[in-house]
């Protein structure tokens, strides 16, 4: 059994420093909580306590860390009882959480073109991958990320101002936070947002890549997060051309330490099959041995 997580996640009183909201119950909730936002990584997620009459813990995905003012932040969208309660929280309330947790995604140096690709509420380990290359300077890295939603995206869809070739025509909607960092951002719908690509995530980066050269595509690796059929499909991108690729995959969890067991799935590994669990023994994997061919 591993146990390399054990000391190095913290309970902490984490205060409510911003609480925005936005279309589709999309809420950015933004906590202090020093010890857990110098140790997260990308693909880090907490245990959030919503509200004092609710025992049970939600899992988040980690969206952004500030170590030096010692706040993490994060993005969730209110779709049952317990993130209902914690989208009334206030500026100034205090919260009990958990984290950083899990395995986080491993950024390879080798392959300095990496594609991030998230889905949803699987969108902030993205935006946290991003904010970790743009402070590695030395490394070179070349990122181009891509966003998708079905519902309105949880910030002002803007025209990007960094050229990306090889897509369609009039796919320019990006992420501004992304502009802000110089790292080209395209997004992707089915509801007819303008400037957005009308279509998969899967769709469009395909487009990307057939946009490179031999020697190019060789410096991408691919890192994803979103619902699981998504993530399924990137998987198979990431095999029909050949490139690496690493999913965090979203479960439902009780304890998210890895006591409960009730968030495995199954993982190929050089032994065969066997039961993993999302919390501690992910929520990163190598996609190929979640959705195997």
């Amino acid at each position: 059994m591993d146990h390399s997580h054990r000391g190095t996640i913290f309970v902490e009183d984490a205060e409510v420093l911003e609480h925005r909201a936005f279309d589709g119950d999309q809420h950015v909730l933004r906590v202090r909580a020093p010890k857990c936002a110098a140790r997260a990584r990308p693909g880090s997620f907490v245990h959030l306590s919503c509200d004092p009459a609710l025992p049970m813990r939600r899992p988040m995905s980690i969206m952004r860390v500030s170590p030096e003012d010692g706040w993490v932040e994060m993005l969730y969208k209110a779709i049952g009882e317990g993130t209902r309660l914690l989208a009334k929280r206030k500026v100034g309330d205090v919260l009990s959480m958990l984290g950083p947790i899990g395995v986080p995604f491993n950024l390879d140096p080798a392959r300095p073109r990496p594609l991030l690709i998230g889905g949803g509420v699987g969108i902030p380990p993205m935006v946290f991958i991003a904010d970790a290359l743009r402070k590695d300077r030395a490394t070179g890295w070349k990122p181009f990320v891509i966003m998708g939603s079905e519902v309105p995206f949880p910030f002002k869809v803007q025209p990007s101002k960094i050229m990306v070739p090889g897509l369609p025509d009039g796919v320019i909607g990006g992420m501004p936070l992304m502009d802000d960092w110089n790292i080209p951002s395209r997004l992707a719908s089915l509801q007819g947002y303008a400037g957005c690509f009308d279509g998969y995530v899967t769709e469009l980066a395909a487009h990307w890549l057939d946009s490179l050269d031999e020697e190019q595509k060789s410096e991408v690796a691919i890192y994803s997060c979103g619902p699981t059929p998504m993530l399924k499909a990137v998987a198979g991108l990431a095999a029909d051309y050949g490139i690496p690729c690493e999913v965090s995959l979203e479960e439902h969890m009780a304890c998210a330490v890895g006591g409960c067991a009730g968030c495995v799935v199954k993982v190929m590994t050089d032994d065969g099959p066997a039961m993993k669990r999302v919390c501690v023994d992910g929520p990163v994997f190598a996609a190929e041995k979640v959705f195997a061919r």
